[in-house]
């Protein structure tokens, strides 16, 4: 099967965490995807650019930018493309000669996927950023930690990648889908302050209708609720609970053996919150975490051990699922999302050298 996007060409411009990550979950779904890199002199330091999961099923060419030729030689391939996606600053792409009013004079059908921080334009777009910047500016950052604690970045999950190359990659679909109705390409300016803050529009929900405080670790679903959080074990490990609704909440307290106790009545009162969680951080320590999954593995709890990475891929849920792959001794995850009638390749990370 070659999957739902054959047929589909794009020139990926080198680069680092989100743009290889769009361009991942492209090929991963058959999309032809030709990854230009620049010229490496010497030895590749520890094959990483081979074995970086981001940089799977792609082919791949050198081309040094400073050379006119090489340049000639993007422009030739832009003609056959659908789509490019470049990481640089503003600007830069525009000083190489490979602006998009020269690609899209080359190819009006073209997508030209800009993947940056700040976006193309603002007073801070040519400023250097990380991902803890740009969730920090969307305001998503400021949610993520304990009451009373300082932000707690969640590695670099939402502005690299959810905020960053998903948006990209959605970002490149759309724009696809529109040149093929209308004959026109166009620029897709994806920006991962925006990104982070388009994944925080259910928050910016609960803050405007009065039931999120503009505070860290006391709501719903930041670790305020006792009944909505990560409670760790007696071996040192940790369980994940979120038990909202009503009926999974009486479920909890039937498996914690405090249906009866009329201190837990309340779930939805954030006064009495903190004493809950006391309560149920003692109560969790007293047993492991697989003994914790005896009791509450198969019900509607809405519960699961916290995994560890090395763990993950062994859970009975995700081998049966096929949720992680192995080539060439490198576990990663699998292809998603899953299409049925056109699955994904079995995804393969580059040659070796």
């Amino acid at each position: 099967m070659a999957g739902a996007l054959e047929g589909l060409t794009v020139l990926e411009f080198a680069g680092i965490g989100p743009g290889p990550f769009a361009c991942m979950m492209l090929a991963d779904h058959g999309a032809r995807v030709i990854r230009i890199d620049r010229p490496v002199k010497g030895d590749r330091v520890g094959d990483s650019g081979n074995r970086d999961i981001l940089n799977r099923n792609r082919e791949r060419i050198e081309l040094d930018l400073k050379d006119p030729a090489a340049i000639s030689k993007i422009r030739e391939l832009v003609k056959d493309a659908d789509a490019i996606v470049e990481g640089y600053r503003p600007g830069v792409m525009e000083r190489l000669g490979l602006g998009p009013d020269v690609l899209l004079a080359d190819n009006p059908r073209l997508v030209y996927g800009r993947m940056t921080g700040w976006g193309q334009d603002g007073p801070m777009a040519p400023l250097a950023g990380h991902d803890i910047n740009y969730i920090a500016l969307a305001g998503a950052l400021h949610s993520f930690g304990q009451a009373g604690g300082k932000p707690q970045f969640p590695v670099n999950l939402v502005g690299d990648f959810g905020g960053g190359g998903m948006l990209m990659a959605f970002g490149v679909m759309s724009a696809v889908f529109s040149a093929q109705r209308t004959g026109k390409g166009q620029v897709v300016d994806c920006a991962m302050v925006d990104g982070a803050a388009i994944l925080s529009a259910m928050t910016y929900t609960f803050l405007g209708n009065g039931s999120w405080r503009d505070e860290r670790g006391v709501n719903l679903l930041d670790g305020g609720a006792h009944f909505y959080d990560t409670y760790e074990t007696s071996d040192g490990k940790y369980v994940s609970i979120g038990s909202i609704e009503p009926q999974f909440y009486a479920l909890l307290l039937d498996k914690t053996g405090l249906t009866d106790d009329p201190a837990f009545a309340p779930q939805m009162d954030p006064g009495v919150w903190p004493q809950l969680k006391e309560r149920l951080t003692a109560l969790f320590l007293t047993k492991t975490r697989d003994e914790w999954c005896a009791i509450m593995d198969g019900t509607d709890i809405c519960f699961a051990p916290v995994l560890s990475l090395r763990e993950a891929p062994k859970h009975p849920h995700n081998v049966e699922r096929g949720t992680f792959v192995e080539d060439d001794g490198m576990v990663m995850p699998a292809p998603a999302p899953r299409f049925l009638g056109t699955p994904a390749p079995r995804p393969s990370l580059a040659p070796r050298g």
